[in-house]
């Protein structure tokens, strides 16, 4: 009996939860230097993914959280990481408080990324339409490894969120590091963020290379009938921005860092049927002499078939000017060719 009690304490006082995604579909690239190409892939929406999330009460209101995330290919079982790293997406432990906040260390999403994908674009930065084709959120944009998150509470509808990630360098506090700040505001139909994210990119012998700093303003608001969705980025410093570019045969070469530009995203969700409808225009402005510009179209459609399965099927073209070499890619791969079209299935458990 006392075994029992024991146990039924001990449950109650903490908790592990398995859980996940698969998502799948056929893509079809078109507009590629080497020509159109039709294949199977994985994360078209979301990255196929496996994740434990674990929470215990350790009295007065505090409790201790751990969150492991672990991506992996649905199309042939391998696992998605180019580091090799087994919890390349999430690894994260810490303390929460509903008073207090929430203080959380590892490897974590960024306040830029966050704001992007959860506010400013209707695609979830997934799909053939993602705004992640022209905003600058590859590596360490997207995840900042070595970082301290702190989030407070709300207050009335208003958080803020800040991030500290450690270069790691011997000689140097400040080459490699990275800092983000987030100032949040959430109520009834309204959602804003502003964000700033600030990457050293000092290396130790190799110093004074620049300061990439990208800036976001990201909204939504839901008008019932449709939802419109909003960005606007500025990105200054050497390395915030990228702008793809092809050569006079037509093929792909190295990308060319950008020390200026901004973006800006419209976007809108429209309930139809069963489903919802999902649409942005993405323009990239680069305002170096090159002025390499692009502007994207995306549409797509979404059809839950349960609380937990979604069918989509989805379409985005990109116009590239001046040599930008742009490509329509999806949440998990950067594309070939500057239209793609997705039809695919995602489950969650």
């Amino acid at each position: 009996m006392l075994i029992g009690a024991f146990s039924a304490q001990a449950q109650a006082q903490s908790n592990v939860t398995i859980y996940g995604l698969v998502d799948a579909g056929l893509v079809r690239e078109s507009g590629g230097a080497a020509g159109s190409v039709t294949k199977l892939t994985s994360g078209i929406g979301g990255q196929s993914r496996l994740g434990f999330r674990g929470v215990e009460d350790l009295g007065n209101g505090m409790q201790a959280v751990f969150n492991l995330e672990n991506g992996f290919k649905a199309d042939d079982g391998t696992m998605d990481n180019a580091g090799g790293a087994l919890f390349n997406r999430l690894a994260t432990v810490g303390l929460k408080s509903k008073d207090m906040g929430s203080l959380t260390i590892g490897r974590q999403y960024t306040m830029l990324y966050n704001a992007l994908s959860q506010v400013a674009d209707p695609f979830g930065a997934g799909y053939a339409g993602t705004a992640k084709n022209l905003f600058p959120t590859a590596g360490a944009n997207t995840r900042a490894s070595n970082s301290i998150v702190y989030s407070t509470p709300s207050f009335s509808g208003f958080s803020v969120d800040a991030l500290y990630a450690l270069g790691e360098q011997a000689g140097s506090n400040t080459a490699g590091r990275q800092y983000g700040l987030g100032l949040n505001f959430s109520q009834d139909a309204l959602n804003v963020r502003l964000v700033h994210n600030n990457r050293n990119l000092d290396t130790v012998g190799k110093p004074s290379v620049d300061t990439a700093k990208n800036t976001l303003l990201a909204a939504n608001y839901d008008f019932k009938v449709v939802k419109a969705f909003f960005g606007w980025e500025v990105n200054k410093g050497a390395g915030s921005s990228s702008v793809p570019v092809a050569n006079a045969f037509g093929f792909k070469v190295a990308p060319k860092a950008s020390s200026d530009s901004d973006n800006l995203l419209l976007g809108v969700n429209v309930p139809a049927g069963a489903g919802n409808i999902i649409a942005s225009y993405t323009r990239m402005n680069d305002k170096t002499v090159n002025n390499q510009d692009a502007n994207q179209i995306g549409v797509g459609y979404l059809y839950p078939l349960s609380k937990r399965t979604t069918a989509y099927v989805a379409y985005a073209r990109i116009k590239n000017k001046n040599g930008a070499g742009y490509t329509v890619g999806n949440n998990n791969e950067a594309g070939s060719g500057d239209s793609a079209f997705n039809l695919g299935i995602r489950h969650s458990f």
